[in-house]
C-alpha cells in the first residue's frame, strides 16, 4: 500500500524536491536533468514537459523510453534500505534515482554518479 502512494505522487512535485535538494548543496538543475536522462532515456524536451505535467511518479518510470543498463551498478543505502536488495522492480527504479541525486548532493563527480 505504501508503494502505491509513492507511485501516485506527481512527478512534477518529486522533480521539484530533487532539484531543490541538489541546489541547496550547490549543484544544479542541469545536473539533476542529466541524471534523470541517463537513468530513464527521456530527452530533455520530454523531461521539461513532464516536470510540469500531472504524470504520476510510477507512470513516469513505467513509460521511460530506455532504462540505462548500467543502473544495476548502483549500490548503497537510501531511506535505510539497500537499493540492490529492493524486490519491487518499480520501487527499485525510483530508489535508483533517489540514490543518484543523493550522491550528487553529497558532492560526487558526475562521472562517478553516472557509472562511467
Amino acid at each position: 500500500m505504501e508503494n502505491e502512494k509513492v507511485y501516485q505522487m506527481k512527478f512534477a512535485k518529486i522533480y521539484e524536491l530533487l532539484v531543490n535538494k541538489a541546489v541547496r548543496k550547490d549543484r544544479t538543475k542541469e545536473e539533476v536533468d542529466e541524471i534523470i536522462r541517463w537513468l530513464t532515456g527521456y530527452k530533455q524536451e520530454e523531461l521539461d514537459q513532464m516536470s510540469v505535467s500531472e504524470i504520476g511518479y510510477g507512470e513516469f518510470f513505467q513509460n521511460a523510453p530506455e532504462l540505462n543498463e548500467n543502473r544495476k551498478k548502483i549500490k548503497g543505502v537510501i531511506c535505510g534500505v539497500r537499493v540492490e536488495e529492493i524486490e519491487e522492480p518499480l520501487m527499485q527504479e525510483i530508489r535508483y534515482l533517489d540514490k543518484l541525486v543523493d550522491e550528487l548532493a553529497k558532492g560526487k563527480r558526475m562521472e562517478k554518479i553516472l557509472r562511467a
